[in-house]
């Protein structure tokens, strides 16, 4: 059977929170979109409250401790992303964004990413397409055409909260099962820091001069 990695990033702060729900919730979406492939797949999900503080240390040092540096592993050698954030002051939070800057700029190329967010009113979901999707389209990752934006009335059981908010999930996960079924970045994605050739014929070059 056909196997594939999804790595799930949340920077919800509270526990629980909305972004982490709405994060399982594609997901468990995805996953089933998959399996209708006969496609198996394996998600790490991922708080970054947890890591945090060592996010902040990366930033300051240029070194990520073995912890973040799983994480960023997970994240950049995966077949599909699934990236949700709360919005603080109209835009992704601060945790959200520092996360992907020390994630690095050419990790994530042709990486299938759906993107999320919550909040608590409507008006915050132009922030979907206004500073998730550039950033994203910046690290050259390919973004599902649907963005899932879920505001503190969208988890209710009014009619309109019940079909509108599954029915985006559904759509966006299909869309990311659509582009992971054609990715296979897991089993070739490369260090971007390794070189094109080892050390050797550095040194066997010098030794022949």
């Amino acid at each position: 059977m056909t196997t594939r990695t999804i790595a799930v990033v949340s920077a919800g702060l509270s526990q629980p929170s909305s972004t982490r729900m709405l994060a399982d919730k594609l997901a468990d979406a995805t996953i089933a979109k998959l399996a209708a492939q006969d496609i198996q797949t394996t998600v790490e999900t991922f708080e970054l409250r947890d890591v945090a503080t060592d996010i902040m240390n990366h930033l300051l040092t240029g070194f990520p401790s073995p912890k973040l540096e799983a994480v960023i592993d997970a994240v950049t050698g995966a077949d599909g992303l699934i990236a949700v954030t709360p919005i603080f002051t109209t835009s992704y939070s601060g945790l959200f964004k520092s996360f992907f800057d020390v994630v690095g700029s050419d990790t994530l190329v042709d990486l299938p990413v759906v993107i999320g967010a919550t909040a608590g009113t409507p008006r915050h979901s132009l922030a979907l397409d206004y500073a998730l999707r550039p950033m994203f389209t910046y690290l050259h990752a390919v973004v599902a055409p649907t963005g899932v934006f879920a505001a503190t009335g969208d988890w209710g059981d009014s009619p309109d909260s019940v079909k509108t908010l599954p029915n985006r999930i559904d759509r966006a996960a299909g869309e990311l099962a659509t582009l992971v079924a054609a990715s296979d970045r897991s089993s070739t994605v490369r260090d971007p820091f390794a070189l094109e050739r080892p050390f050797g014929h550095l040194i066997g070059g010098l030794a022949g001069e």
